[in-house]
């Protein structure tokens, strides 16, 4: 196993966090508001971009970083709020999928 799956990051997000004696603070209150937070700052970098400059804000090496950080800051926390919750987050994501197929059939 590598810190390149669900399970491992998660472990790694809580060392990290017990590290630093945060965990009191990783209620899953302040881990969705935390969460919520991140997503904000990402729809930020994308607030006054035309619909042509957000498919290409990749191509810039600052915009790119500064996406790829949120991207990672959101999942951080929305693994850890499920970490605390004991929700899987892949069982979830295919539950999901498979009430979608359902409530939403293709034409």
């Amino acid at each position: 196993m590598t810190d390149h799956d669900v399970a491992g990051l998660q472990r790694r997000l809580a060392e990290f966090a017990a590290a630093r004696h945060w965990e009191p603070f990783h209620t899953p209150k302040n881990l969705a508001a935390a969460l919520s937070v991140e997503a904000a700052e990402l729809v930020e970098i994308f607030q006054w971009l035309t619909p042509e400059e957000s498919a290409r804000v990749m191509n810039d090496p600052k915009s790119a970083h500064r996406v790829t950080d949120e991207v990672a800051d959101v999942l951080a926390y929305l693994l850890q709020f499920c970490e605390v919750l004991g929700i899987d987050p892949l069982d979830a994501l295919v539950a999901k999928i498979d009430r979608n197929e359902h409530r939403f059939p293709a034409p």
